[in-house]
């Protein structure tokens, strides 16, 4: 599965340094909303895999997108369709 409404830096292959913090950063913060409880997995409009065959899904908690909260604090973009730099 690929959260399908984020674009998150990397942490697997960062470009510099700063992808890689910023990475880890934004991984430890989705572990802890995942740790908060139940969550709702909803299917991306338009697309149920990507070209990896991942299955594309948004997670809610309580009626918002924990995407929406990683990009409200600085640690993920919204998802444009096109990959852009971190560095």
């Amino acid at each position: 599965m690929r959260i399908a409404d984020i674009d998150k830096p990397e942490v697997s292959e960062p470009e510099c340094s700063s992808e890689l913090v910023l990475g880890k950063r934004a991984t430890d913060r989705m572990l802890e909303l995942f740790s908060e409880g139940s969550l709702e997995l909803r299917g991306w409009t338009g697309r149920d895999t990507d070209r990896y065959g991942r299955q594309l899904r948004v997670l809610i908690r309580d009626g918002r997108s924990l995407g929406d909260i990683l990009v409200s604090e600085g640690l993920a973009r919204t998802w444009s369709g096109l990959r852009e730099p971190w560095c």
